[in-house]
């Protein structure tokens, strides 16, 4: 969700990170993305919570036709995307600075027959909340958007806002810095928490969240 340009660097994603463009295949249709770090930083490139989560959708067969989800934090778009092909109604946001490459790659890469059910709308944690109507989505979607602690209590309201008893939360990210486990901790203060799975290969996990006690598969 951040909009942070990262200094350039020579680290091991630099050439990924840097590329114009990002090309991936879920829901039998090959996704090309536009990024733009040098102008947007972390918000315009493709992290690998985004394509573990995609896939662990897909592959685990959840049933997404016709369920309301939203995306928090969407960047390029890919995750929202893929959600949409797979049969869902989608509100894919992220904030104002990274709507317009987020229209250009849904747009890009959904069939005119699909459009309609994804909808790209500005979003940021903690504010006009209201634009959003409480308990209205089954399922809440983050890829690798924990990341700034200053954050943690704007996201945390956010997703308190959006949740009804049946919504289901699924946040994927690596653990990288203990302020990460923080926000798990923060995290299982208001919600159910459990892990869903852990990708070793990128080392990345998936965790599913829910309202108190309340117990709903997807």
């Amino acid at each position: 969700m951040a909009l942070v340009p990262y200094e350039e660097g020579g680290g091991w994603t630099a050439r990924q990170l840097h590329s114009p463009w990002a090309t991936f295949h879920f829901a039998s249709r090959t996704i090309r993305l536009q990024q733009d770090w040098r102008r947007l930083g972390v918000a315009a490139v493709v992290w690998d919570a985004a394509v573990v989560l995609c896939a662990y959708l897909e592959m685990e067969g959840i049933v997404l036709r016709d369920r309301s989800v939203i995306e928090l934090g969407a960047g390029t778009g890919l995750l929202g995307i893929v959600v949409t092909l797979l049969g869902a109604r989608v509100t894919i946001t992220d904030r104002a600075a990274a709507l317009e490459l987020l229209e250009s790659n849904v747009q890009a890469n959904l069939p005119p027959e699909l459009r309609p059910r994804a909808v790209v709308k500005e979003l940021t944690w903690g504010k006009d909340l209201d634009n959003f109507s409480p308990g209205a989505f089954d399922l809440i979607l983050g890829a690798d958007i924990v990341y700034l602690e200053e954050t943690f209590a704007e996201l945390l309201q956010t997703l308190e806002h959006l949740c009804s008893e049946r919504t289901v939360i699924l946040l994927s990210c690596r653990i990288r810095y203990e302020r990460d486990l923080k926000f798990l901790r923060m995290l299982r203060e208001r919600f159910s928490v459990s892990e869903v799975h852990y990708d070793s290969s990128k080392d990345v996990h998936i965790y599913k969240a829910q309202r108190g006690s309340h117990k709903n598969d997807l």
